[in-house]
């Protein structure tokens, strides 16, 4: 068994060791429960399947100082257009359509995407039986990989738009609960929305590679790096631990197991779950998954409601799990069968 310590952002080679993994998980019998340190993970769930509702802001998952982590659904347009002044705005696609409307052009997104909107950009959103999630990191933050395509002047932005009163709100402070808007006007739709002609700038949207194993990381910030990991499989014979970030990670697809110093737990679709800094953690599942993977080097309390807690693992459990990632072998039949 492998433990790889690494540190953020995560470029450099990491430090490995090799484990026992009874010992590493506190898993003999003169061991406490996760090593006597700390409270076991906590899992946060919102169902993928759509839930219709009137309008609503979007729900606090997890929220820290410098860093503010969203989930939201919409069957609606929201009623203003919203400028950071402090943050790039960053999203991804869980289900449904959204259309994103900006001063930078105009752009569809679909499940999967990924998308970045500037510090101080003024944006509005369109959204068809959707979910999302928004993630509010202190600008700038940096695009690594290929853009996929990007925003384009479009009036009307989707089809029945009609010119209409809009307003304008403009915050700080994360825009998070309890800081109010620090300037709200009117704002001219049209002109707003025409501005797009006097930009170079555009949008840029970009989707995690599927094509290739392991973690391909998106987004860096000062602080925060964003992912998005695909496994075919994977035995959980290799550990991770972070000496510098707590992870948060979000199951796209898939099923798979966490096995963690703070409790083992199954994660489906619509999970979230945040390990500390300095916990080592590994995966096991035996059919392809995907998830989000979120590290930050700032505190990012869970401010949502769990839903499941991490369980002390048993080694035969964990063994049994590692036989059904293994290959099914099938005999070859002879010449007489």
């Amino acid at each position: 068994m492998l433990e790889a310590q690494d540190v953020f952002p995560f470029g450099t080679a990491s430090h490995v060791l090799t484990r026992t993994e009874e010992l590493l998980l506190g898993l003999t019998d003169d061991a406490p429960p996760y090593g006597g340190a700390g409270q076991p993970l906590d899992v946060v769930h919102f169902d993928i399947a759509f839930q219709p509702k009137e309008f609503a802001p979007p729900v606090g998952v997890y929220e820290g100082e410098y860093l503010r982590l969203e989930w939201q659904q919409m069957d609606f347009r929201q009623p203003f257009y919203h400028r950071n002044a402090d943050v790039d705005e960053l999203s991804y696609q869980i289900a449904g359509f959204r259309t994103l409307m900006t001063e930078l052009g105009t752009v569809e997104l679909e499940p999967g995407d990924y998308s970045l909107i500037p510090r101080g950009v003024a944006h509005d959103n369109y959204g068809r039986q959707e979910s999302h999630l928004l993630f509010y990191i202190p600008a700038p933050v940096q695009l690594l990989p290929p853009v996929l395509r990007t925003s384009e002047p479009r009036i009307p932005p989707f089809p029945g738009w009609e010119q209409a009163p809009k307003l304008e709100f403009t915050t700080d402070c994360l825009g998070g609960p309890g800081h109010p808007p620090v300037s709200i006007s009117p704002v001219d739709e049209r002109q707003l929305l025409e501005q797009v002609d006097n930009e170079t700038a555009r949008l840029e949207v970009v989707r995690g590679d599927r094509q290739s194993t392991g973690t391909t990381w998106l987004y860096r910030g000062d602080d925060v790096v964003l992912g998005h990991c695909h496994q075919p499989d994977d035995d959980g014979r290799h550990y991770i631990r972070h000496l510098d970030a707590d992870e948060v990670q979000y199951q796209i697809s898939g099923q798979r197991t966490l096995v963690t110093q703070r409790g083992a737990l199954t994660l489906e679709p619509g999970d979230f779950v945040r390990i500390p800094v300095g916990v080592a953690f590994a995966s096991i599942h035996a059919e392809p998954s995907a998830h989000i993977r979120l590290a930050s080097r700032r505190p990012l309390p869970q401010v949502a409601p769990g839903c499941k807690k991490g369980q002390v693992i048993s080694p035969l459990e964990i063994e049994r799990l590692r036989n059904d990632c293994r290959p099914r072998v099938t005999p070859e039949r002879g010449a007489d069968d």
